[in-house]
């Protein structure tokens, strides 16, 4: 299983959902490998300021050729996480090339939304040549409570693309995490922001189980 993480919007959180969503499958138990594929190596730096044993490795892979390396790559893995590049261009191409299910992050914002489009286009030249490959946004740092955050998922059903039910909000404690190297996952296993990373994980579990039964 090969998740991407992609929008060619900066900004969006890739990191974050990119770390906790593989720290969420290796607590499951399976073997995962973090690849970060955004020239500003983000999960790259997350990961030399852990302090203690990583839960899984972390490679940088920049390349336009990721969608022909990752065979080789995935081969001793379970799961493959991948933290896309921020802007449309070949690596975006290869990293959807690359994947089985792509995850597309977007703020409770208008301009997330406008900017949505480009990746949309993207998808679907990739999936001329994959049939199979599963797509979906995710709503990230929601601010809770509010009518922007309610109203972005309507905004978003003019895209050809589902909306995840599992949102994941803006909290202090994805930031406090990310300066050790860790997860609110493992820092604050008991809190909200973990109960959503795991229910978002869950139902991208799902959303593959669903592609392999197809």
């Amino acid at each position: 299983m090969i998740i991407s993480v992609l929008n060619q919007k900066g900004g969006v959180g890739k990191t974050t959902l990119a770390v906790h969503i593989a720290t969420a499958l290796a607590q499951r138990g399976l073997k995962v490998l973090l690849v970060d594929a955004d020239p500003q190596s983000s999960s790259l730096d997350w990961s030399a300021s852990r302090v203690g044993e990583p839960l899984f490795p972390v490679i940088g892979l920049p390349k336009p050729s990721l969608h022909r390396d990752m065979p080789a790559l995935a081969a001793d893995y379970q799961a493959v996480v991948i933290d896309g590049p921020p802007r449309v261009n070949e690596l975006a191409r290869s990293a959807i090339m690359a994947s089985d299910v792509v995850l597309v992050p977007v703020q409770p914002s208008p301009y997330d939304v406008w900017a949505a489009e480009e990746i949309i286009t993207l998808l679907k030249e990739a999936s001329v040549f994959k049939e199979k490959l599963k797509s979906a946004f995710v709503i990230n740092r929601k601010i809770t409570n509010t009518a922007i955050g309610r109203d972005v998922t309507q905004a978003l059903a003019e895209y050809p693309l589902p909306v995840l039910n599992s949102h994941v909000s803006q909290r202090v404690g994805f930031a406090e995490s990310a300066a050790q190297g860790q997860t609110v996952l493992e820092m604050m296993p008991e809190g909200q922001a973990a109960k959503e990373i795991l229910a978002l994980v869950q139902e991208i579990l799902e959303m593959q189980n669903e592609q392999e039964g197809n």
